[in-house]
């Protein structure tokens, strides 16, 4: 478009080519071009890129090989054909609707929150986070985490008290170094 701005001779004469072109052989271009695509709106970009292809190509104009028309026509077709292609190369959009669910949020957020939770789990006792480990990722009651863990019951408890609070220690709000603030977690 920097081209069109500068009004230098030849850009005039170029433009007065163009001009001529689509006062002559617009609506040809226009008709053809709407059969090819069985819309008026994707016609008229069709148009505007042939025209846009005989400005680049001034020699083709000034000097042709055969019928100007033809030439124009020939290129609105490559255009359609090249857009076709384009399009088939493309996977089909699929719309919205009551039986296709919308792709849910991002859930980049929760992969940072595991990787930094797995982070803080290391980081405490390795009897504090096997507690948590049985009650909270491998959805336990205390009582079941007992059995599995070999400890009374009050033990489970005691020490899932004592790692949320180590956690959220560590993770706190007036902690300088937290990475992440803990949501709060009921006791199993």
């Amino acid at each position: 478009m920097a081209i069109l701005r500068s009004r230098g001779p030849q850009a005039t004469s170029h433009e007065a080519l163009i001009r001529t072109l689509y006062a002559e052989h617009g609506k040809a271009l226009l008709a053809y071009a709407t059969r090819l695509t069985g819309d008026r709106a994707s016609a008229e970009d069709v148009v505007q890129e042939t025209l846009i292809r005989a400005w680049r190509h001034p020699e083709v104009i000034a000097n042709p090989q055969g019928s100007l028309r033809g030439w124009l026509l020939t290129v609105a077709r490559n255009i359609v054909t090249d857009r076709y292609r384009a399009k088939a190369a493309r996977p089909n959009e699929v719309a919205e609707t009551e039986t296709v669910t919308p792709v849910h949020r991002d859930h980049s957020e929760e992969v940072v929150d595991s990787v930094v939770m797995m982070n803080a789990l290391n980081q405490l006792k390795p009897e504090h986070r096997d507690v948590l480990v049985e009650i909270y990722y491998r959805g336990r009651t205390a009582s079941e985490a007992a059995g599995r863990l070999g400890i009374p019951e009050g033990t489970v408890k005691s020490r899932a008290h004592h790692a949320l609070k180590a956690l959220r220690k560590l993770y706190s709000p007036s902690n300088p170094g937290s990475a992440l603030k803990l949501r709060k977690v009921g006791a199993a």
